[in-house]
């Protein structure tokens, strides 16, 4: 396929959010003068909402079904939330592109307290985030954190009939769904690091659609790549999914200096948080992998996790 399809189809999930995604690369292809289509799909990730991600095959399971679309050409590229595609793609798929990042911290959303520390002992938080909940645990031991699963205006209509004293969402997701107004405390990184990939968006092509992956290089942000490269290859180290209590993030210090932290939590709650961080001279993909392998390793041995994870 040396030619570029017209219109591209952009395969999608059907939710608010991931509809925003699409349509906002659907623009942005746009500008650059392509008529892009939307396919929606309801992935078996949508469908079932009764078990926590990390039982049913993790986050894979919103971009497998993609695939298949693109597999079979149905759709020519796909739109993800960068947090929710694999390290490893299947050998048919690349990851073309990733555009610019959008914000990568979590947000505290309460309709009755303004912050974390307001917080009752024993109130209850819903997340179904392992990251999101040995963080929390961390710093509020006493909290008592409950699964809470569905698109966000699920997750928001559970706060709102007093399921949840507070939930964590992505503070990105609220952001471009024009609920800002519900973000009551944005999380710092010092006390809650995202999660690989937040707030970022990816691209995935089929890998022997040269000249659609060459199209899409000019929505590539080269910094986002990079430190989302770094974040990404942290998670590939440890056997990285969603089922993993993994938080990686990295932030330009100055142009070519990355400065990565990570943190690894005991979702049993036995053992304290262990966190770890590195900067390094990053300007390419080798270089960035390098530090995430960095502290993928500091990560496993200063929390004694040995050569496999549980």
């Amino acid at each position: 396929m040396h030619h570029l399809p017209n219109p591209l189809i952009i395969a999608t999930r059907e939710s608010r959010l991931a509809l925003w995604q699409a349509t906002h690369i659907q623009a942005e292809l746009g500008r650059l003068g392509h008529t892009a289509q939307l396919l929606g799909m309801t992935t078996q990730g949508d469908q079932i909402l009764d078990r926590s991600l990390s039982k049913i095959g993790g986050k894979g399971l919103f971009v497998k079904e993609l695939e298949t679309a693109l597999a079979d050409g149905r759709a020519h590229l796909a739109v993800h939330s960068l947090k929710d595609v694999p390290m490893a793609l299947p050998e048919a798929f690349v990851l073309a592109c990733v555009p610019p990042r959008g914000n990568p911290h979590d947000a505290f959303v309460s309709n009755t307290y303004a912050r974390l520390e307001d917080l009752p002992q024993g109130a209850i938080v819903g997340t179904s985030s392992l990251r999101r909940q040995v963080l929390l645990h961390h710093l509020r031991p006493d909290l008592r954190i409950q699964p809470l699963r569905g698109n966000l205006d699920t997750r928001l209509r559970k706060l709102d009939e007093g399921q949840f004293d507070a939930i964590v969402l992505a503070a990105a997701g609220l952001e471009r769904l024009g609920l800002a107004e519900r973000i009551r405390m944005q999380f710092p990184p010092e006390q809650m690091l995202p999660a690989a990939g937040q707030g970022a968006l990816g691209i995935e092509a089929p890998a022997r659609h040269g000249a659609l992956i060459a199209a899409l290089q000019p929505l590539s942000h080269p910094p986002t790549w990079l430190a989302t490269v770094a974040e990404r290859t942290i998670s590939l180290a440890l056997g990285g999914s969603c089922s993993m209590p993994l938080a990686a993030h990295a932030v330009w210090e100055s142009p070519g200096q990355l400065w990565l932290r990570a943190a690894w939590g005991d979702p049993a709650g036995q053992r304290p948080l262990t966190q770890v961080q590195a900067r390094a001279q990053v300007e390419n993909t080798d270089q960035a992998q390098a530090l995430g392998q960095q502290l993928a390793d500091a990560l496993r041995s200063a929390a004694g996790l040995g050569d496999s994870l549980p």
